[in-house]
């Protein structure tokens, strides 16, 4: 077996990674670039995306952040596309509200544990936490070789456990790490707050508000949504989803997950979101949440005892509703987001109507701490930077590194790698 990162060896974001083996090859995501628009010029230059090959026998994806398969829906040829059952559905869930679907078509599902063999490779995905649900690693083995691909992961969120597990994990004469470095190139904190921590600071902000708290959280982010959720109760407030979240909480098809039918949960649809049902003539899904309903007439009677999923999209109509008054905003994403050009109108926004604005977040990704128990748990043969914008910061913590760089080939199951030198290039 022989592999190539063909795009994510120097950068977070756009992964795709191609092995090949007895001539046939299977990629591992096909992710957009996270400062890049759809483009199928991105497309990677994988002999079968494009174009039917019949040598490409699948695509894995990893989880359902368009880092990892947001070029799926260029792939012209569509080949075989494997990923988690409930990441499908919420994707599936979700693109009704955005403005272009997800397209990535019929998938087939990956399960915890439960291998899945094409032709000569046998992949085993093992359930991570991550802030995308339905994430895994993926150890893929040919040829006697062993790969795993850590995918995105962390030890700190409400599955904490999962990385625990994976520790533990029976994962013998591993050759090569595939290893994600989100979080070396920031800061040096050892750890992170976890999700119990985010909770108990977002309760302490709705306790010490009288107003409205909206909170500003990714719909995909399941474990911020749980999150939101439990703090809302610790404040005795009630839960007013966006229609967006309510409908990929249903598509996890988790009961044990906050629903629209709990009796702490209410559901408004945004005046966007509208105009997607209406798009995609979804009238019945709007109408399943009809019982959980609240409408703008009724924001204000409710502001007081509320949190809120916030939209940008909905600062009109909220100043419309005229339910604003002593509101508070709790921001939960990455900050950087704020920075943005597009963002100007939302931090206008919250000075002109004085809503002060609190930052509740944690990273989805492992902290260097973690990364190294993890290597060290696992003993891989050579550890291979992928989804970090300083691999060479892999040298000062892991022993055995070995840089690559895109396009560049190198063999699996052959020895040790050149370890803490690039891997050699193999021509196409």
């Amino acid at each position: 077996m022989r592999a190539c990162i063909r795009r994510g060896a120097a950068q977070i974001g756009g992964t795709c990674i191609e092995l090949e083996s007895q001539g046939s090859r299977i990629v591992l995501d096909v992710g957009l670039p996270l400062d890049a628009d759809p483009d199928p010029d991105l497309l990677p230059a994988v002999p079968g995306l494009a174009v039917p090959d019949e040598s490409l026998l699948a695509v894995f994806v990893s989880h359902a952040h368009r880092d990892h398969y947001g070029l799926l829906p260029f792939a012209g040829a569509r080949p075989r596309v494997f990923m988690g059952r409930d990441a499908a559905r919420m994707l599936e869930a979700a693109s009704l509200f955005w403005p272009e679907p997800a397209g990535i078509g019929e998938t087939e599902p990956l399960e915890h544990r439960v291998p899945v063999t094409r032709g000569p490779f046998r992949v085993t995905p093992y359930l991570v936490d991550h802030s995308a649900y339905d994430g895994y690693a993926l150890l893929v083995e040919a040829d006697g070789g062993r790969v795993l691909y850590s995918g995105d992961l962390r030890a700190h969120g409400r599955k904490g456990k999962l990385f625990e597990q994976l520790l533990r994990e029976r994962i013998d004469d591993l050759d090569v790490l595939l290893l994600e470095g989100t979080t070396l190139g920031r800061p040096e904190y050892e750890t992170y707050p976890t999700e119990t921590d985010i909770e108990m600071q977002m309760a302490a902000t709705c306790k010490e508000n009288s107003g409205l708290v909206l909170v500003w959280a990714s719909a995909m982010n399941i474990d911020r949504l749980v999150t939101i959720f439990r703090a809302t109760r610790r404040s005795g407030r009630t839960l007013i989803l966006d229609m967006y979240a309510a409908a990929v909480l249903r598509a996890t098809g988790n009961p044990h997950l906050p629903q629209a039918e709990w009796p702490q949960v209410r559901v408004y649809l945004p005046r966007s979101q509208k105009r997607g049902i209406v798009r995609a003539e979804a009238f019945e899904l709007s109408q399943s949440f009809a019982a959980q309903r609240i409408y703008p007439e009724r924001l204000a009677a409710f502001a007081a005892g509320s949190v809120m999923l916030f939209r940008p999209g909905m600062m009109q109509e909220l100043e419309e509703a005229q339910c604003l008054e002593g509101a508070q905003l709790i921001y939960s994403m990455w900050t950087g987001y704020l920075d943005e050009d597009r963002q100007k109108s939302f931090r206008d926004w919250l000075r002109r109507l004085s809503i002060p604005m609190t930052v509740c977040h944690t990273s989805g990704h492992a902290s260097p701490k973690d990364l190294r128990r993890l290597a060290q748990a696992l003993k891989p043969r050579t550890v291979v930077p992928v989804h970090s914008e300083v691999p060479e910061r892999y040298l000062e913590l892991y022993d055995n590194v070995t840089l690559s760089a895109d396009g560049e080939w190198w063999p699996v199951g052959a020895g040790p790698l050149n370890a803490a030198h690039p891997a050699g290039h193999s021509p196409e």
